[in-house]
């Protein structure tokens, strides 16, 4: 898919190499069991950022905290070097997976022009521009094909790629990703991989991508967060994903191996007792 939306060329360092996103001293608890503590981190404009963890481990609750949505403990965090605000336009925010009821009165085009104007109060009178752009989008994700089917009628997989879409309507700076790729076959699972890349690197957004699976995106990666019981470590995937890292987070034997380009991990110890609804 060949991107076909007519959007200026952006700057791919921001304002004086500004980082798109920045923690300093950043601490976050749920309950009496602290998540991370003490996390200063910097991502970059077009830098493509996993965090990767086992549930319980904080992934979610990262993204509610860039959103606006989940207050720190401690430290500080801004986006764009500002202090973050709920509903900033320059985010894109692509949920998890969740299916429409089959009787949801909107259309699949109506579902990414939200993406455009779903802030504004009021009736809509909209553009021949404004259908120039969603028809754009549409484009880009592959979806033409059923624009103006009802969203509750269409796939899983086509679903997430009319989020990808509506998430992408602003051209947003910082691109929010959770878990965008669960449940999709492996066919939606490179197309949204691939659409979310094409953001990143070539549109210059910094993309934030929450997984449990760091195989389909391995690619695209250029660093790792990995979140585990309370600690973190941060490097490239090469630096991160190795058996002695793993086991020092887990405190337990793990072994990493590599076969044919994809990361298997043997000896996660079970993480079931920690998990914690949206942690």
């Amino acid at each position: 898919m060949t991107p076909t939306t007519s959007r200026p060329a952006r700057s791919p360092h921001g304002a004086a190499g500004r980082p798109a996103i920045s923690l300093r001293g950043a601490a976050l608890s749920f309950g009496s069991r602290t998540l991370w503590e003490d996390l200063d981190l910097d991502v970059m404009p077009g830098e493509f950022f996993a965090v990767l963890g086992p549930n319980g481990s904080g992934k979610t609750s990262f993204l509610k905290v860039l959103l606006g949505l989940q207050p720190l403990d401690s430290g500080t965090a801004t986006i764009d070097g500002r202090p973050i605000a709920r509903g900033s336009r320059t985010l894109g925010y692509i949920p998890q997976q969740k299916s429409f009821p089959p009787e949801t009165p909107l259309r699949a085009r109506d579902l990414v022009g939200l993406g455009i104007d779903g802030h504004r109060w009021g009736v809509r009178m909209r553009s021949r521009s404004h259908r120039d752009l969603v028809d754009g989008l549409l484009r880009d994700v592959g979806a033409s094909s059923y624009a103006d089917a009802p969203v509750g009628l269409l796939s899983g997989g086509e679903q997430q790629r009319l989020r990808a879409a509506q998430a992408l309507a602003t051209d947003p700076r910082v691109l929010l990703c959770d878990e965008p790729l669960l449940s999709l076959d492996l066919n939606h699972q490179q197309a949204v991989s691939s659409l979310i890349n094409r953001q990143c690197h070539e549109r210059h957004s910094a993309v934030v991508f929450v997984t449990h699976e760091i195989n389909p995106i391995i690619d695209y990666v250029d660093r790792v967060l990995y979140l585990a019981d309370g600690r973190f470590r941060v490097g490239s995937p090469a630096e991160v994903m190795t058996s002695e890292v793993l086991s020092d987070l887990y405190d337990s034997p793990v072994e990493v191996l590599h076969s044919n380009g994809r990361i298997v991990v043997v000896g996660l110890p079970d993480a079931t007792t920690h998990h914690h609804e949206g942690v």
